[in-house]
């Protein structure tokens, strides 16, 4: 059998592989963060870059002494099928609900999902475990409260990047308390499953300010809460796994694929060639492609839920 990585890229037409790699060509290419003073900085600027939907109706979670702040969009023009709980991306540190009103407005209208994305706490003022108290909390909440909220108890947990590493630990920490089973799916985009230093992707970031923000008062961070890769991840709903060619953590999300799957999990792992991190959330043809694909997979998950 002639297997290698190349088998498992999705396949893209020429066109639209050359329109995407020209917009990667003209666009700056994003620096990592070194210390407080630039995520500070990173911050006020994304704060006046996004703005948020009128949609959006924000919301505020009390499980346990935590409040949590939540965003819900819901579909327009058709019924609420489910609801997706959302984590989103940014390093730990500089994760914002709110910038993700407009993919989520498009995913809640393409899906019929009710998407409720949560604003955990982020580091260095909370470094871990802030942020997947945060998210458990929020999980509970949904659990608790979907069927009189938003008419259904189908429900699915996704994240992307940091958001995907919280994702897997939140359902690490629902499946040891026995609710896992009330997801029936999770989407994975490109997450970082590795904060310590001992797989490719986890040299890669070691050094990095986002994970001394985060979990650089840890001594071992390989424990699965920091560090889902060295779980036990068996008994979790079926995953889709999305990531990029050219994505730096790449490595860790093909371990995260196989781990699922050797304990057990139906995974599907899509990548996509020639293209970085973040790129399901970029105005590309193949951003569109991984977009629709992780639609219908959502849909379809609904369904095997049920």
């Amino acid at each position: 059998m002639d297997f290698a990585l190349r088998s498992l890229v999705e396949s893209v037409s020429t066109a639209d592989a050359a329109a995407t790699s020209e917009f990667y060509e003209t666009r700056p290419r994003a620096s990592a963060l070194a210390d407080y003073q630039e995520l500070t900085e990173a911050r006020a600027a994304r704060q006046a870059r996004f703005t948020g939907s009128g949609r959006a109706v924000v919301d505020t979670v009390n499980v346990a002494g935590h409040a949590v702040p939540l965003r819900i969009i819901e579909p327009l023009h058709r019924p609420v099928v489910g609801v997706l709980l959302h984590f989103p991306g940014g390093g730990f540190y500089m994760s914002s609900a709110v910038a993700d009103d407009e993919r989520n407005a498009r995913r809640a209208d393409a899906t019929g999902l009710a998407v409720v994305s949560v604003d955990y706490r982020l580091a260095p003022e909370n470094p871990w475990p802030a942020a997947p108290d945060d998210c458990a909390a929020a999980a509970e909440w949904l659990i608790d409260c979907a069927r009189d909220r938003f008419g259904t108890d189908s429900l699915i947990l996704g994240g992307f990047s940091a958001g995907a590493t919280l994702a897997v630990t939140t359902l690490l920490r629902l499946r040891d308390r026995g609710a896992v089973g009330a997801f029936g799916g999770a989407l994975l985009e490109a997450g970082t499953y590795d904060l310590s230093e001992h797989t490719p992707s986890g040299k890669a970031v070691v050094d990095d300010y986002f994970v001394a923000a985060y979990a650089g008062h840890v001594d071992d961070r390989s424990i699965p809460d920091i560090s889902p890769a060295y779980g036990d991840l068996r008994g979790l709903p079926s995953t889709l796994v999305v990531v990029g060619t050219g994505d730096v953590v790449l490595p860790d999300n093909l371990l995260m694929a196989a781990r699922l799957a050797a304990a057990g999990s139906e995974v599907a792992l899509r990548i996509y060639p020639d293209v970085p991190h973040g790129f399901s959330n970029h105005p590309t043809p193949v951003g569109r492609q991984a977009a629709t694909a992780i639609d219908a997979w959502l849909v379809n998950a609904l369904g095997r839920g049920e």
